[in-house]
């Protein structure tokens, strides 16, 4: 009975000892799953950029931005994951798509999209993301979050942040993406008429 009492509670110290032990050196499953669709996420972005067929590079697109979703779910961010699905992979892409139809573009490799710009394109794209990572870093350095009010990424303080804050850029992009319909539809036109 006292072996089994001793045991008993070697036992639980092993959990909390375990319990405590999780930390960096220790990922857990969340972790290492944002890991691993982190990679994904960037694999696909890096093949969009780098593929030289337009088409290809759409539905990279999406495996990227879908990719995004993900880790906002991994987050905690559901709000945000739906609202990336149903904008960035809905919308965008399927905009991207119908303009790339609209326009005729060339289907398989196309001379037109390969320039000899790679390393100022390399070295742009290496500048952009160390002043992006410098800004983050420097914006939240100070930063504490408050656990006792609404969680971060849910619809009550997603909708109060954009609607203060992100009115203008928010409408400025939906005016961006309605020029570029509108766009493609005066391009196949023009290109519609010429042919006749």
């Amino acid at each position: 009975m006292i072996l089994t009492a001793v045991q008993a509670v070697q036992a639980v110290q092993a959990v909390q000892q375990t319990a405590q032990g999780s930390g960096f050196l220790s990922p857990t499953g969340v972790e290492i799953a944002f890991l691993l669709v982190g990679l994904v996420t960037l694999g696909a972005a890096v093949v969009t950029v780098t593929t030289r067929q337009l088409v290809h590079a759409a539905l990279w697109l999406v495996v990227a931005l879908g990719g995004l979703a993900v880790e906002y779910l991994l987050l905690t961010a559901e709000f945000i994951a739906w609202v990336q699905v149903l904008i960035y992979v809905g919308s965008v892409v399927v905009l991207l798509l119908f303009g790339l139809m609209l326009t005729k573009a060339p289907i398989g490799r196309s001379p037109d999209t390969d320039s000899a710009n790679r390393p100022v394109a390399f070295a742009v794209a290496l500048a952009a993301a160390a002043a992006l990572v410098w800004v983050v870093v420097d914006a939240f350095r100070t930063t504490w979050i408050d656990l006792d009010g609404a969680v971060q990424g849910s619809t009550e303080v997603t909708g109060s942040v954009l609607f203060r804050h992100w009115v203008l850029p928010f409408e400025a992009l939906s005016v961006l993406l309605l020029a570029a319909l509108v766009g493609a539809i005066v391009l196949s036109r023009k290109k519609n008429e010429g042919e006749r």
